[in-house]
């Protein structure tokens, strides 16, 4: 009897890894396929003068300079506004907040706004920062726009990340003289940081992968806008994910759309590679 249970748990778990080795090959097998058929497709057609220069009908030139600038400026400006603001609603919620039932709500209201459509986003943010604030269609619009749209996953991904540290680093740090401000500065927050990168990580795929909030809000201009300007209301800029809906919907233009998607590929991967580059350092700071 004890041989034929022991010979089925082992079929079943046989066919259990079967079945998830299986599934993570096709996950694998999927996203290799589509990263080299983008590549494929696009990388053929970057060129120097496609990166270095803007579009431009006088001298039928197809550059996407001013776009790479865009996505760098709104990127920055999104991150310096929404970190501060998203890892510091987290501490207070998880750290100060004594009511522990309004944090439940702002919990599931940060849950809630994770999950909603960006084209609603983009109505809001054309409403408010665009009308109501007088910005116009600007970059600082759309910045402002994407800065409301990530902070609930940064302020959930750091709350996780938070709740993770064990409490007796919590009592070890108090029971040591330090205050609570500095036990969270020097023991909490150090301890969360591959939650906090996590959180940076995800914020700047959505930011870099948004299109339709940002046609409402920073526009779809393709001139060169310097640092300087970029506050000025009325700057309006299209960045690489509105540039390549406009090439591959509205002109019908595949391999110049292939050739941004696959700029954006490596742009994404740069950027995780230093988020995760600078997390390291912040660890190996603090040890």
């Amino acid at each position: 009897m004890n041989e034929k249970i022991s010979l089925k748990r082992k079929a079943n778990c046989f066919i259990l890894n079967f079945l998830i080795y299986l599934a993570a090959g096709f996950v694998c097998l999927l996203l290799t396929g589509s990263i080299g058929y983008i590549i494929y497709r696009g990388v053929p057609y970057v060129t120097w003068d496609f990166l270095s220069t803007k579009p431009s009908l006088i001298s039928e030139t197809t550059g996407i300079f001013p776009n790479i600038l865009n996505t760098l400026y709104i990127i920055l400006m999104t991150l310096i506004v929404v970190l501060p603001l998203g890892v510091g609603s987290a501490v207070y919620l998880t750290e100060y907040a004594k009511n522990k039932k309004v944090v439940k709500i702002i919990e599931l209201a940060a849950e809630t706004l994770a999950g909603i459509p960006s084209i609603i986003y983009g109505l809001v943010g054309m409403l408010i920062f665009v009308q109501f604030c007088s910005l116009g269609t600007s970059l600082t619009a759309g910045a402002l726009t994407l800065v409301i749209m990530t902070l609930p996953t940064i302020v959930r991904t750091t709350q996780e990340s938070l709740k993770t540290v064990p409490q007796s680093y919590r009592e070890g740090s108090l029971a040591l003289g330090s205050g609570k401000w500095h036990m969270i500065r020097t023991v909490v927050l150090p301890s969360s940081i591959d939650g906090i990168v996590t959180g940076c990580i995800l914020a700047i795929g959505r930011i870099v992968g948004e299109s339709a909030a940002l046609l409402f809000t920073a526009g779809m201009a393709n001139e060169i806008i310097g640092i300087s300007e970029f506050f000025k209301a009325g700057k309006a800029g299209s960045t690489l994910t509105v540039s390549l809906y406009m090439y591959a919907k509205e002109r019908g233009e595949f391999e110049i759309a292939f050739a941004i998607a696959s700029i954006l590929l490596v742009l994404t991967f740069l950027i995780n590679f230093l988020a995760k580059f600078a997390a390291k350092k912040l660890r190996k700071g603090k040890e």
